[in-house]
């Protein structure tokens, strides 16, 4: 089991202050978090850890190897059941994301639907969602098919964050080889989802592990917030059961990258010295 990090650990500092932050944890392993179309003045003016899809693959390949940090995956997650606009990450950006993974040699790129922002999104039926979801990743997973990326589908929305809305997506996808998981674990315990039924019933499709764990308090929001940022305990303090589910992920045979998605320094120390006494890495 590889145990990463997300690329998000210090607030208001470039990308390259990520690496740098994530090496000073003796972490070798990141995801490509924040990014976004074109240019950005936060990034121009060095207060945003953000990522043009649009850079050289050759920019970011210098500032990882200038910290000896290897890249997992890159994060689309992106809003999939508003109607598409300029100003939304959607389709195209998957699949910028996709072309860049491709470009830097990173097998996976990970989306997920998100929450609707607008009452058109707010009223669709389930079978409407379903569909507004297949009809905008339909173009990404061709893309990822032909550059030999997985597009790994995150617990991050009203559907994906249960095992039954997840699986109808894989479904309605298919490309079984092409499409898989990214198992968030506070993500699908929040949304009302069990995440250790994901490991039981979705276990082989599982690619990539997001690691948050949730503080009992949360217990009120769940199953009507879908999907947090970061999670701010260490692994282990919460109720979500993360020792056994690196049990049940390991008993289903699964190596793959995981990466840490909590904030603050010692957090994510403690977090990976869990990671690491559980799984024997």
């Amino acid at each position: 089991m590889i145990i990463g990090c997300f690329a998000l650990v210090e607030p208001f500092t470039p990308m390259r202050r990520q690496f740098q932050a994530i090496r000073e944890l003796g972490i070798d392993y990141a995801d490509l978090t924040d990014n976004h179309n074109g240019g950005m003045l936060g990034v121009e003016y060095g207060f945003a850890a953000s990522m043009s899809l649009d850079s050289h693959p050759a920019t970011i390949r210098a500032m990882v190897d200038e910290f000896n940090i290897t890249l997992t995956s890159v994060c689309a997650h992106a809003n999939l059941l508003d109607p598409p606009a300029p100003d939304r990450y959607g389709t195209h950006e998957i699949i910028k994301a996709i072309r860049l993974a491709h470009l830097l040699g990173i097998k996976q790129v990970i989306t997920t639907e998100g929450d609707p922002k607008t009452d058109f999104g707010h009223k669709l039926t389930r079978d409407q969602m379903l569909f507004a979801i297949a009809d905008k990743l339909h173009e990404p997973v061709r893309w990822a098919e032909e550059l030999g990326i997985e597009l790994l589908i995150e617990p991050h929305g009203i559907l994906t964050d249960t095992v039954e809305g997840m699986q109808s997506i894989l479904d309605t996808l298919g490309h079984e080889e092409t499409v898989g998981v990214n198992l968030d674990t506070g993500n699908s315990w929040l949304g009302g989802g069990d995440p250790h039924e994901f490991v039981k019933v979705l276990g082989k499709r599982i690619k990539h592990v997001h690691w948050k764990d949730m503080p009992a308090e949360m217990q009120a929001q769940r199953g009507k917030m879908f999907g947090c940022g970061m999670g701010l305990i260490p692994l282990g303090d919460g109720v979500v059961g993360i020792q056994q589910l690196v049990e049940a992920l390991l008993e289903q045979g699964f190596d793959g990258p995981t990466t840490l998605e909590v904030a603050g320094a010692e957090t994510v120390k403690t977090s990976a010295e869990r990671l690491q006494q559980w799984s024997g890495a």
